[in-house]
């Protein structure tokens, strides 16, 4: 007899496995050498205030926490009859993963922002993501259990929940957000990326992010800018070769106020 997995399942445990994956992947190219390709030098890792250990713990917690509600999420919801909802046309497909992009990015942004604006909730939940000055790609989702509840979980929860995307579509799509946020956080700019052809939030925008300067700015995760832009937190930058190698994320205010003090 076939063992069937449920799209619910797998809809739960599959964007875990890509998100180790993926991570892993950039894992094996920092062993390769992409000194050419950082936007920080390895030396610089150090401004992190926790060790690696210490983030695949703290990320392993929220993924358990994460399956927790997905779980709970479809049971509460899920058809008893055991029935798998057809799938329905590729462009309603489509549709559903723009709606679901659309919800994900707007949920995330005002979350995300009201974070920084409420100073204890900042202190005491969202700093933890910010201990990671320098990210790297399995520090992604590197969260306080509370964030990653409210901003990836429940955030997940509502782009399903309004697209009306079936379970399985919800695969795809979950796993579509963990590359492309894991992809965000990979601390490299690699060349012929094609998520940066079709996405300007990426890696170099969100590092902006997370240096000081930028605490304030670039809030919009994990797949558009337009929040930061109509609501004026949008950080404009440059990407410069950096004389040691790599690249540098400078904003532009900076390189204005370098060139001035130079005059």
């Amino acid at each position: 007899m076939a063992f069937a997995i449920s799209d619910e399942l797998l809809g739960t445990f599959v964007p875990i496995a890509v998100y180790w994956l993926y991570s892993g992947l950039y894992i094996v190219l920092d062993g390769l050498g992409m000194d050419d390709y950082r936007l920080h030098p390895k030396g610089e890792e150090v401004r992190n205030i926790v060790s690696k250990w210490t983030v695949v713990r703290g990320v392993l917690v929220q993924q358990a926490f994460q399956i927790a509600v997905s779980l709970l999420l479809f049971t509460v919801l899920g058809d008893e009859s055991g029935t798998v909802r057809k799938q329905p046309p590729a462009l309603i497909i489509a549709l559903q993963f723009i709606i679901a992009m659309f919800v994900m990015d707007t949920w995330q942004y005002f979350m995300h922002r009201y974070m920084h604006i409420n100073k204890f909730l900042y202190k005491h939940v969202h700093s933890k993501h910010h201990t990671l000055v320098v990210p790297y790609a399995f520090g992604a989702l590197y969260n306080h259990p509370l964030e990653g509840l409210i901003l990836d979980t429940i955030g997940g929860a509502l782009s399903f929940l309004v697209s009306g995307m079936t379970p399985r579509t919800g695969i795809f799509f979950f796993s579509f957000a963990t590359i492309k946020t894991v992809d965000d956080h990979c601390g490299l700019w690699l060349p012929g990326n094609v998520l940066h052809v079709f996405f300007s939030n990426n890696s170099a925008y969100h590092d902006i992010h997370h240096q000081l300067y930028g605490n304030k700015y670039n809030f919009s995760q994990p797949f558009f800018v337009m929040w930061d832009k109509i609501l004026g937190t949008y950080m404009p930058y440059t990407l410069e070769t950096r004389k040691g190698g790599g690249f540098e994320a400078r904003p532009v205010k900076l390189n204005q106020a370098v060139q001035t003090k130079s005059d």
